[in-house]
């Protein structure tokens, strides 16, 4: 298929302690590794291995870090259309306690695209049959709106408000305060809302509650759970599957990241069996 998504990359720097350390407490890491990470570039991953490829729109800094993102991205399968900011690259560091929770600090101004920008392929998602929204300006969503899905992060509501137009999912944290979404905040109103809660599962609206897949192994990490969850339903969408589809393969893409180091290494990629088995 055709899937893009639109959004921003973070160079992250990650620490695993054995706790986050308190006010005035020093703690040493266990291990430390960096790649680059971020919302944009998680969900463009995830779809790249359950896809074969998927475009990414959106900015980096004109520093070797921007240029080291667009490498190791473009080497992960992603094809990366990017307008160059005149600034660096905006880093994180995220620590990993020993029950796999993250804690994130971010380092630097938000880096998103501009559908104004005529250097990128907007035209291009036209011709998609999924976009992610995760982070952008108003052309940029409009752009993105012209896809035969649309799935946004409930993270940029006032975006969304401003643009006015018709999502077909919004996706969000219920145990995020930035993320949640009540009835009536946009206009006209998402097609479905779905808000997640961990180990718990969700809830659909209209629909109802979906559970949530066991991890396919211990529980590493649990950075990029929510962008690789909404990454699997706009695959699902995108290939004509239902809103169940949907929330199963996220929830199945959400669990398997948590199998692995970092915003990588456990994500799930397209096998023999169908991506749409539903839970048992």
């Amino acid at each position: 298929m055709n899937l893009a998504v639109v959004g921003h990359v973070e160079w992250v720097e990650f620490a695993r302690v054995d706790h986050v350390p308190v006010a005035g407490e020093i703690v040493h890491a266990l291990e430390t590794w960096e790649e680059p990470a971020g919302g944009g570039a998680v969900a463009a991953v995830q779809l790249a291995n359950l896809n074969g490829s998927v475009r990414l729109f959106t900015s980096l800094g004109d520093d070797e870090l921007g240029r080291r993102a667009r490498e190791e991205l473009e080497s992960r399968g992603v094809t990366v259309h990017a307008s160059a900011a005149a600034e660096p690259q905006r880093r994180a560091f995220t620590y990993v306690d020993a029950y796999g929770e993250r804690t994130i600090t971010v380092l630097g101004r938000k880096l998103v695209p501009s559908g104004t920008d005529g250097a990128l392929p907007w035209e291009e998602l036209a011709d998609c049959d999924g976009v992610f929204f995760v982070s952008g300006d108003l052309a940029a969503l409009r752009a993105a709106r012209r896809s035969g899905v649309l799935v946004a992060s409930a993270r940029e509501l006032a975006t969304l408000r401003s643009a006015g137009e018709q999502i077909d999912v919004i996706v969000g944290s219920g145990e995020d305060s930035d993320e949640r979404f009540e009835p009536g905040e946009l206009e006209p109103p998402p097609r479905h809302v779905v808000t997640t809660s961990g180990s718990l599962g969700g809830w659909v609206r209209p629909g109802g509650p979906y559970r949530a897949v066991p991890p396919p192994g211990p529980v590493q990490d649990a950075y990029g759970c929510g962008d690789c969850f909404a990454a699997g339903v706009a695959y699902a969408l995108a290939e004509g599957g239902t809103m169940e589809d949907a929330v199963a393969l996220g929830a199945r893409c959400g669990a398997a990241v948590l199998t692995g180091r970092g915003a990588y290494e456990g994500q799930l990629a397209a096998g023999a069996s169908s991506l749409f088995d539903h839970i048992s």
